[in-house]
């Protein structure tokens, strides 16, 4: 049952909130320039936890995790102890943590990757952690190294804010489509190479290899991601005036790009053979939760219906709300 939460935002059923003002405005165009900033920061970040973390399935040890202040790494194993790092973005901060009781702290303010790489280089040195990254950028044309990297300088502190409470609310919806699944699913996580936060479910069989052709990053790193049938969604800070959700199956079946998904604004994309849905066709929904919602299971629909995938890898959402009420 519907209520209020003390500050007058309407909650849901499901807990999440339902008022368009939970979902900023942020254009793609105000911020181009602090995007390509912090997006190398975010990938010198994501690196460190890459050299130390063991390899898991589809690279899931690499990515960030959206949390109460910004972007994090969660624990990463370190000799006989763990430490992470967070992008606090409230603060605007590096944070990195270690299980010695000490950490540094890196500022976010208008900086040069390189001076950023530089910085965060050496509040882990100080913390005595080695970190021998791969110090250039993946998924990126051109890939300049982050030491020489001078050109992307920028820092809005308010749209990277603005930014990150789209990535809240992304990730609260997709959590709890996330549950409503039975079978092999990803954590909901922020993958820093093409800088978009995802969840891929798989039905349990190979895939196809897949081509490759990412810019610079090696065929058999996509390979890896994609080694089993899956559908993917999520979203990323393009595709839209304000970035747009996404969702699309590998190896596409046959049909799945004529599958109706009747949700306002949602369209199937040629260019990047996904379907969207626009950031702004969501944030200005009488519902926004629910439209979202809406779009994620059609689009998984297509693909199970598409690619044959068992249905009873799917969990009645009206089962799952039943057991969150005391």
């Amino acid at each position: 049952m519907g209520g209020q939460d003390g500050t007058g935002t309407s909650i849901g059923s499901a807990g999440g909130t339902t008022t368009a003002d939970a979902w900023p405005e942020l254009r793609v165009a105000d911020w181009q320039d602090t995007q390509a900033t912090l997006h190398m920061w975010l990938q010198v970040v994501g690196k460190i936890r890459m050299a130390h973390a063991p390899l898991v399935n589809h690279w899931w040890q690499v990515p960030l995790y959206v949390t109460p202040r910004g972007l994090g790494t969660s624990s990463i194993p370190y000799r006989g102890g763990m430490f992470d790092l967070e992008v606090d973005v409230v603060s605007h901060r590096l944070l990195v943590r270690s299980s010695s009781g000490e950490d540094r702290t890196v500022p976010l303010r208008p900086q040069s990757v390189a001076e950023f790489h530089a910085r965060t280089m050496a509040a882990l040195a100080g913390l005595g952690i080695e970190a021998p990254i791969r110090p250039v950028p993946t998924e990126v044309d051109p890939a300049v190294p982050f030491a020489e990297d001078h050109h992307h300088a920028s820092y809005d502190p308010e749209a990277v804010t603005t930014f990150w409470r789209q990535l809240v609310q992304a990730e609260r919806v997709l959590t709890r489509f996330r549950a409503e699944f039975l079978g092999k699913v990803s954590p909901v996580h922020f993958f820093w190479g093409a800088m978009d936060l995802a969840c891929t479910r798989f039905s349990g069989r190979p895939a196809p290899l897949h081509p490759g052709g990412a810019p610079n990053c090696a065929d058999w790193v996509m390979q890896e991601g994609y080694s089993h049938e899956l559908s993917s969604c999520g979203f990323w800070p393009g595709g839209g005036e304000e970035g747009a959700f996404y969702s699309y199956a590998y190896p596409e079946p046959e049909g799945y790009s004529d599958a109706r998904v009747d949700v306002d604004g949602a369209f199937y994309s040629t260019e990047f053979r996904q379907f969207l849905l626009p950031y702004e066709a969501v944030r200005t929904a009488a519902d926004p939760d629910a439209a979202l919602l809406a779009f994620l299971r059609a689009t998984y629909a297509a693909a199970a219906a598409t690619g044959g995938w068992d249905p009873d890898l799917l969990v009645d959402p009206d089962r799952l709300a039943a057991h969150r009420r005391p």
